[in-house]
């Protein structure tokens, strides 16, 4: 499946939020990507036929496979503040907010 991206810097999206080690949420994550697991193999224990079967190790994140969108290879992304867009009243706003890419690392 994405065994050609391993040890591959990688973008992958998630389907929701999700809270990465700094307590912060997010929706995606930017790192190396180090592998694909089975629940076994990742929790110790097999699963029930309701939970995800796999995950996939990015940096210092496990996501669940079923939490996937995408996953893109690609060397750098842009971790700093982005514009956020609404209408409030009839009139357009911009204003700034922290990125939704957790950076996972190596």
């Amino acid at each position: 499946m994405y065994e050609n991206h391993i040890g591959k810097k990688v973008l992958i999206t998630t389907e929701g939020w999700f809270f990465a080690p700094d307590g912060r949420s997010y929706r995606a994550a930017f790192g190396t990507l180090k592998g694909m697991r089975t629940a076994e193999d990742t929790l110790g224990i097999r699963p029930n036929g309701r939970s995800t079967n796999w995950y996939v190790e990015v940096g210092n994140l496990t996501i669940a496979g079923c939490q996937v969108h995408y996953v893109v290879q690609t060397d750098t992304v842009e971790f700093g503040e982005v514009d956020e867009f609404s209408t409030h009243e009839g009139k357009h706003v911009v204003s700034k907010r922290p990125s939704a890419i957790y950076n996972a690392g190596d």
